[in-house]
């Protein structure tokens, strides 16, 4: 997956690079406004093209319609990207979608075609607006949503599972009110309102935080295998100054450092490590530290995942035995856990109940 990750360094550099160029094309949009063009195909038309799978497509010239409050820093959110194309294949139950960065070769002759480039120097679709006013969208490649070297990757058949098919090109979409197209992206990932803002909303670099739970001789009776009792994570005095001294206000959570501290149910035993984090798509991917541990392995692939809950709680995920319940340095450390401490429901605690 070389490739992938290359094109994945080089999308973040054409972000960058054509930040500045949205809304540019009078074309699609006239008065610089949102623009939205889509077609929903009936059975019958369906029937007619059986090499056809998309049966809904919608292009969104503008301002990013797929973004929702997330983790991750924000700052080039709005402008990077200036096309957005969802698709939505037969018996699909919610779409897919991919976004570049559109432009013309002369922007001084009406005729050219528009072309919507992505990373790797791939091409998200050819664009021409008709003498009615409808959206002519072409060079569609069947592999859009897939990696560029997805074929040989998953074979032959399951790349054609995947690709779109043989029919899924030169699509002449209808001119719509920008929130359709706004309600077709919020279709691929809907948000659940009980869950609220993002972590890095509701907590501030500047501000401590403490989370935790504590488990009952009920809960751990009818766990047996669960060693944690009591969990705490929170940011103090000393993680508010690292970040103070370090980090930057504007990419938070990125560079923020956490504590979890765990007691287990052997011998009441307490371990407490540090953790760096970095906002991800809708959780803090935070690798272990070593800046208030003297440890004899590299731990930095010890990672926990931390995600907002509902009304107002935070979900820690343990996925490969990252949280501290035993020395990260030992074989009980290494590999999957065999416990049941892999995923924590806490709540909002006063800061004095996560005091080290």
């Amino acid at each position: 997956m070389v490739g992938a990750v290359l094109c994945a360094a080089l999308a973040a550099f054409a972000c960058a690079a054509r930040a500045g160029d949205a809304l540019s094309l009078k074309e699609l949009s006239p008065n610089g406004a949102d623009a939205c063009f889509g077609r929903v195909y009936d059975a019958a038309h369906l029937k007619a093209h059986p090499q056809q799978k998309v049966a809904r497509i919608f292009f969104f010239y503008g301002h990013d319609p797929v973004s929702r409050p997330n983790e991750e820093p924000g700052a080039e959110n709005d402008t990077s990207y200036n096309g957005f194309l969802t698709t939505t294949v037969r018996g699909a139950k919610a779409p897919e979608w991919a976004s570049g960065w559109c432009n013309k070769n002369d922007a001084s002759d009406p005729s050219t075609i528009i072309r919507c480039g992505m990373e790797c120097d791939r091409t998200l679709a050819s664009l021409k607006v008709d003498d009615k006013g409808k959206l002519v969208l072409s060079d569609l490649s069947p592999d859009i949503y897939l990696d560029p070297d997805s074929e040989e990757q998953l074979g032959k058949a399951e790349y054609n599972k995947q690709a779109l098919g043989s029919e899924d090109d030169n699509f002449k979409l209808d001119p719509m009110p920008a929130d359709t197209c706004k309600a077709e992206f919020a279709r691929i990932d809907p948000i659940d309102p009980a869950l609220g803002d993002p972590l890095r909303v509701r907590l501030k670099p500047d501000q401590p935080f403490c989370f935790g739970r504590d488990y009952d001789d009920a809960h751990l009776k009818s766990h047996p295998n669960q060693l944690t009792r009591s969990i705490r994570v929170f940011r103090g005095s000393v993680e508010l100054a690292a970040f103070a001294q370090n980090g930057d206000a504007k990419d938070w959570p990125d560079g923020a450092d956490i504590a979890v501290s765990v007691t287990t149910r052997q011998k009441g035993a307490k371990v407490t490590q540090t953790y760096s984090c970095q906002g991800e798509a809708d959780q803090w991917r935070c690798s272990a530290s070593s800046k208030m541990s003297d440890f004899s392995c590299d731990i930095s692939q010890k990672e926990i995942f931390l995600k907002r809950g509902a009304n107002g709680t935070m979900m820690i995920a343990n996925p490969n035995n990252a949280v501290a319940v035993v020395d990260l340095c030992s074989k009980a450390a290494a590999g999957k856990t065999k416990s049941d401490d892999k995923v924590y429901r806490l709540q909002p605690l006063p800061q004095s109940a996560c005091a080290p």
